[in-house]
């Protein structure tokens, strides 16, 4: 099945060009890329930790994480995931999944079938190599969240996250003068933090009494950029963004 995306706008396309330069052919090969399209409402797995998956998800719309379970049931989420990402791509060459993906909110998602992945980067060599950067920036950002766990303290580490989210969603045209929407709830960001979800919540209570976030429902605007990024210590490096703009 075809999905129909919006010639101005496919969330694939837009992900890879924040991290590498595509030629025109290979952007319509990715427009071109078959998937089967469904919609997934929230708190719903999309793949599961030991799964052998055929087919990889695109995360068209929406917010989604990626998590491992203790023996006791506890949940680290180890990342999230917004339009553009193709969280279990490594299932391309693993064959069983290390870790589970699940919806965050309603989400669009496109499976895309392994052997149709597979034929385009037999075809185009430089997709392939846009698809190995993307994995070695996740790769880079698994890194950054270490630090942030282990070494940063409260408010520093949700401001870090929070600056992360901000340029990753920038990057994908889902920010719009310092404003985006921010569907993760204070539990979600407690899985993510190693937080308690009261501890979670005096520390936004903290980001805003210090005029570093302002927050209405899911609404999250950043009043002021650079004293944001001074709180978390950020430097966006380790996204390795081609576009500039996308990490002021």
């Amino acid at each position: 099945m075809q999905a129909s995306f919006h010639p101005d706008y496919n969330p694939l396309i837009r992900k890879l060009e924040s991290i590498f330069k595509l030629t025109d052919d290979e952007r319509q090969a990715l427009q071109n890329l078959p998937m089967q399209m469904a919609t997934i409402k929230e708190d719903q797995d999309i793949v599961r930790e030991g799964d052998r998956p055929s087919r990889s998800c695109l995360i068209v719309s929406g917010f989604a994480c990626a998590y491992k379970m203790t023996a006791h049931g506890k949940r680290q989420i180890v990342s999230f995931t917004i339009a553009g990402d193709i969280p279990d791509l490594q299932s391309l060459h693993l064959k069983v999944l290390d870790s589970s993906v699940s919806t965050i909110s309603r989400c669009s998602v496109g499976f895309i079938a392994h052997e149709d992945l597979r034929a385009l980067c037999e075809r185009y060599p430089r997709i392939t190599a846009a698809f190995w950067r993307e994995t070695l920036i996740d790769a880079a950002i698994f890194r950054e969240w270490v630090v942030n766990v282990g070494r940063r303290e409260g408010s520093s580490r949700m401001a870090h996250i929070l600056c992360e989210l901000i340029v990753r969603l920038k990057a994908v045209g889902l920010v719009e003068d310092d404003v985006c929407d921010l569907p993760i709830t204070q539990g979600e960001f407690a899985d993510a933090l190693g937080f308690s979800p009261v501890h979670v919540n005096r520390v936004f209570q903290q980001l805003r009494a210090e005029g570093l976030i302002l927050t209405q429902g899911t609404r999250l605007t950043i009043p002021d950029w650079d004293r944001l990024k001074m709180a978390a210590e950020f430097d966006p490096t380790y996204l390795h963004l081609v576009q500039e703009n996308a990490a002021a």
